[in-house]
Formats: structure tokens, sequence, C-alpha cells
């Protein structure tokens, strides 16, 4: 995991003092990891687990603690963060480690919103929990509510459904051309944008899925307009960040924590205006038009057709999804 590129780290970080005991959770299925091993530093107080499978994450995320872990690196993708998240949540509550995240994804959204460098090594982020940044960010946290074959609350950062699924598939094949990060982001959005001005209602970024979305304590339904059934919705998308990839400001003034933005159908007729929104313009017809946006603490979700959360889909069904525990990220 080391850099070879860069020798004389290892004996910087050995002859450092103050920086903390370090974990290493690390994904070799990432992207930018394939056909690569992690390197052991020259630095005592390390420790890297590689869970193969998800239901090994729990115990690997308890030797952490056992270890006395102070810096927990996340080495992988938007998914592998998700992942560490869900494990994580199951043994250390509300007393989480400080976090750093190496991104080595095809997509990696919650290092954008953190504005980390695309290059960042485990050694900068080992010297940057002492000498670095502090950014503090919530996850979502999606608990399913009733019967369920899947019981496991999963935290994350960015949940989709509608065409938030069809995105994401559109977005694999974008990756399998070569195209990832922004630009992955950028061709799955130009694809979209032809299927609303020439899919017919088939098409499944035009038909949406069945969803009923309630909000706050309350449980206010989110409003639906004239356009489309109202038990359908084109797309959900729901997020705890701040910033995304490709310039996108889908959310902009909006306070938190949680921030939603719904249409109920795409319209052939405000395609054109769709992209300029998605950059943040903010005009004065978009409820009317089907376009919604939220600010809550707290999302009730009956979902008939599979989400999208952190890049993977899961299956349909009910979730309570609130703010997860305030975590700290190191930065440069």
């Amino acid at each position: 995991m080391a850099d070879p590129a860069r020798p004389d780290t290892n004996k910087r970080l050995s002859a450092e003092p103050g920086l903390p005991v370090t974990g290493v959770l690390y994904n070799p299925r990432s992207h930018r990891n394939r056909g690569n091993e992690p390197r052991e530093l020259d630095y005592p107080v390390i420790r890297v687990e590689q869970p193969q499978r998800r239901r090994d994450l729990k115990a690997a995320m308890q030797r952490f603690v056992d270890s006395g872990v102070e810096l927990l690196v996340i080495n992988g993708g938007d998914g592998t963060v998700r992942d560490a998240l869900t494990g994580g949540n199951m043994v250390f509550g509300d007393d989480w480690p400080a976090l750093a995240v190496l991104p080595r994804g095809k997509t990696n959204a919650l290092t954008i919103d953190l504005d980390m460098p695309r290059s960042w090594s485990l050694e900068e982020a080992i010297l940057a929990h002492r000498d670095g940044r502090k950014l503090k960010r919530r996850p979502l946290v999606l608990e399913p509510m009733g019967e369920t074959d899947d019981p496991l609350v999963r935290l994350g950062f960015i949940l989709g459904a509608g065409a938030f699924v069809a995105a994401i598939d559109s977005g694999q094949g974008a990756h399998r051309l070569g195209a990832f990060e922004g630009l992955a982001v950028g061709a799955t959005a130009t694809w979209g944008f032809l299927q609303m001005l020439f899919g017919s209602d088939r098409n499944p970024w035009k038909r949406g899925a069945p969803m009923d979305v309630k909000l706050g304590p309350d449980l206010e339904p989110l409003p639906h307009s004239r356009h489309g059934e109202p038990s359908r919705r084109s797309a959900l998308f729901a997020s705890t960040l701040q910033r995304f990839p490709a310039g996108l400001d889908p959310f902009s003034e909006l306070p938190g924590p949680i921030r939603v933005f719904a249409v109920d159908r795409f319209l052939r007729r405000f395609a054109f205006q769709l992209p300029p929104i998605l950059k943040g313009w903010r005009p004065d017809w978009m409820a009317e038009a089907g376009l919604h946006r939220a600010s809550t603490d707290r999302i009730d979700l009956d979902l008939g057709d599979g989400f999208i959360l952190d890049g993977e889909r899961f299956d349909p069904g009910r979730y309570c999804v609130t703010p997860g525990p305030e975590l700290t990220f190191v930065v440069p």
C-alpha cells in the first residue's frame, strides 16, 4: 500500500511523533486496487484488514476496536465506504475514530464532497490526522421497517430510486467504456437526457417506480403534482453530502441534514431545463412541473422497486431514513 516512488516517507513516519494508531480497511476489488496488494509500512501501529465477505466486516471492525485504532483509513470507493460504515455501526456506535478515505473506486462521491486529492496516499492520511483539517459529515441510516428478509441497517451517503436505478446501470456501461468519476456522471446524465427526449413511456428513465415518500416526524407526504400517476415518481434522490460530481448542485441552499430531490414524471417539455436545475437554477415553476426539493430529518419510504445506496442496488421494501452519527474525516 506504500508508494514505492516515495521511499523516504516510511522513514519519516517512523520518526514522526504523535501519530495515531491506524487501521486500514482495504478492498482489493476496488477499481484502482486491482492487481495490487497492500504493503506494510515501516510504522509500528498499523493494522490492515481485508474482509472477503460482507459478513466478515463486523469482526474486522471489532479487531480495530480491540487494537485501539484512532484513525480508520478506508481504501476503496463509495461502496467500500458504505460497507465500512455499515460494519462499523455495529461496533463503534457513537464513538467512532477519525476517518480517512483513499479514493480507489470507480466512483468516489464522498471524497469529491470532502475535496480530497485523487492521489492521496496512506502515509499522507496518517500525517493529516495530526496536521490536516477535520471535516464533519453525517451519513444516511437506512433501517428496514416491518417484516423483511434483510434486516441489516445500512449507512451510506447517496440514496436513489426510480430513474436513479437506470442511471447506475448506464454508469456501469460508461465504466466498461473507460469513463469514471465525473466523466462517468457526465456521460450518464447525457444518456438520461436523450432518454427523456426520445424514450417511450415504457422507458425505465421515464416510467419511474411505485414509491410512497413521507417526511419529518409528522410523516407529511412529499407533494405530488398533476403529472404522472400519484403512486409513482420518475426519480428520487436523497443525500447528506454538500458537493457532487460533475458540478451537480441539486440542493444548493437547502439546510439539511437530509436533502431530497424528486421528479414526479420526466416531461419532454422541460428536458432542456433540467440540466441547469441540477446545476443550481431554481425557477419558481419547479413544484408545478413536478420537481420537488425538501429538507428533513426523516424519510419514510415504501418502495415498490429496487433502490441504490452508494452505487449498489438493494431490494424494494419499507425503510426509515435518518441522519447517522457525526463522523470526523481528516483531509489535507
